[in-house]
C-alpha cells in the first residue's frame, strides 16, 4: 500500500470534484446525492462543551490512528483541521467533507463561509477530519459537535448502499485495535448518547440533496414543505443546517433519531417522502415542457448564454445559472454540455476551489474574471 496518509489534495483530485457530484447514481436527475451521518462519543471523556483542551488531543490522538489503519478504505486522507490553512477548510466544506462549525475558527467565534472567512487563531482547539480516497465517500470528522461524526455521501439516490457503508465503519472503528480501549457512550434506555438531544438514539442522519427547479419555477414548493412538515423532516441549503437554497437545491434530513431503528428511518426515506417528492419535481418538468414550453427554453438558454459570454459571474449568479442549464440536460433541451461537466463546474466556480485550481489566491473581483474565464471554457460550444 501507498502512504496511507497523505496531508492535502491533489491538485487533480480538486479538478476531478468530488464523486457524489458526478452524476450518478439512481434518479440522479432530481437527487444529487444521499448522504448518511452517525454521531458517536467515547466513554470517559466529556461531551466537547465540556472537554478541555488536553481532552480534546487525547481524543484527537486516540482516534486518528485507529481511523487510519482500521481498513476504512484502501488509502485515507487526514487533515489537522485545527492547524490547516483557512483555504484548505473551506475547500473541505465545499466538498462536503465537512461541516462550516468544524471549519470554524473556534477561538474567534466566526463562522467559515465560502466566500469570507476570518484567519484561524493559534488557540484553535484540536480537531481533524479522515477521508477515504479516492472517491471522497467516506469523511469522519472528529471534535465536531461529538467525538465523532462518520458520514458517507453517495451520488444519486443511494441510501441503503450508505447506510451499509457508514454501519460497516462504525464497526470497524469501535473494533479496530489500539493502545487504549476505545467504547461508545451508550445507555440501554435511551440509547447512544450524543451532545444534541436530538441525535440522541440512533445517532443517525439521513439525508438526501434534491435539484428541485421545476417545482420553484411553477410555485409549487409548498407540496415539498408539506410532505416534510408531516413526517417531521428538516429541509435546508444546499450546504444543510443554517443555509439557504441556492440554485434550487434542497437537501431533506431527519430532525430525531430517538425510538426509531436505522432501517424505519431508512425505509421512510427510501419508499414514502423522497419517491413522492421525485414524482413531484419530474411531474413538473413534464408540465413545464407540453404547456410552458418557451417559458422553460427561455430559462435554460438564457442561463447557458450568459455562462458562455459573460466576463464576470459571482459564486451566486454561477450556481444559479449552472442549475437552469443542469434542468436543460435534464429535460432534454441541451445537448451539447453534459450533466458531469455542469456538476463538476457547481464545485469548481466555488471560491477555495477556483483558486486551488488555479493555484493562486485572488480577492473577490478576481476571482469574478477567472470564474467567468473558467466557465467559458468549460462550457464552449
Amino acid at each position: 500500500m501507498s502512504d496511507p496518509t497523505p496531508s492535502s489534495f491533489s491538485a487533480a483530485s480538486v479538478r476531478r470534484g468530488a464523486e457524489w457530484l458526478r452524476g450518478l447514481g439512481a434518479d440522479a436527475d432530481v437527487v444529487v446525492s444521499s448522504r448518511v451521518r452517525i454521531a458517536r462519543n467515547l466513554v470517559g471523556f466529556p461531551f466537547l462543551t465540556r472537554a478541555s483542551r488536553q481532552q480534546r488531543q487525547q481524543i484527537l490522538d486516540l482516534t486518528r490512528t485507529r481511523l487510519l489503519n482500521c481498513g476504512l478504505a484502501e488509502q485515507m486522507l487526514w487533515v489537522d483541521v485545527h492547524t490547516a490553512p483557512q483555504l484548505d477548510r473551506t475547500l473541505m466544506v465545499e466538498r462536503h467533507l465537512i461541516s462550516k462549525e468544524h471549519a470554524k475558527p473556534s477561538a474567534s467565534g466566526a463562522a467559515a463561509t465560502p466566500e469570507k472567512a476570518a484567519p484561524a487563531p493559534a488557540a484553535d482547539l484540536p480537531r481533524g477530519v479522515a477521508v477515504s480516497l479516492p472517491d471522497e465517500r467516506l469523511s469522519v470528522m472528529v471534535n465536531e459537535e461529538d467525538h465523532l461524526r462518520i458520514q458517507v455521501l453517495r451520488s444519486g439516490f443511494e441510501l441503503v448502499r450508505a447506510f451499509e457503508q457508514a454501519d460497516d465503519a462504525d464497526t470497524r472503528i469501535e473494533s479496530a485495535p489500539g493502545p487504549a480501549p476505545l467504547a461508545y457512550a451508550f445507555s440501554p434506555r435511551f440509547g447512544y448518547l450524543t451532545a444534541c438531544p436530538t441525535n440522541v438514539g440512533t445517532g443517525i442522519r439521513v439525508s438526501v440533496m434534491l435539484h428541485l427547479p421545476a417545482l420553484k419555477m411553477i410555485g409549487e414548493m409548498d407540496k415539498v414543505r408539506r410532505a416534510t412538515r408531516d413526517m417531521s423532516l428538516a429541509v435546508r441549503g444546499y450546504y444543510g443546517e443554517g443555509s439557504e437554497a441556492a440554485g434550487d437545491f434542497y437537501q431533506i434530513s431527519n430532525q430525531t433519531t430517538l425510538g426509531k431503528p436505522e432501517r424505519v428511518i431508512l425505509h421512510e426515506f427510501e419508499h414514502e417522502i423522497i419517491p413522492k417528492i421525485i414524482d413531484y419535481e419530474r411531474k413538473a418538468r413534464t408540465l413545464l415542457l407540453n404547456k410552458r414550453r418557451r417559458l422553460i427554453e427561455d430559462t435554460v438558454f438564457r442561463a447557458l448564454g450568459v455562462l458562455r459570454n459573460a466576463r464576470l459571474l459571482t459564486p451566486e449568479e454561477s450556481f444559479s445559472l449552472l442549475s437552469q442549464v443542469r434542468l436543460g440536460i435534464h429535460a432534454g433541451l441541451i445537448s451539447d454540455a453534459s450533466d458531469q461537466a455542469v456538476n463538476q463546474l457547481i464545485l469548481l466556480t466555488q471560491p477555495a476551489h477556483l483558486q486551488r485550481v488555479l493555484n493562486r489566491e485572488m480577492d473577490q473581483a478576481q476571482r469574478r474574471e477567472a470564474r467567468a474565464d473558467l466557465v467559458r471554457e468549460r462550457l464552449s460550444a
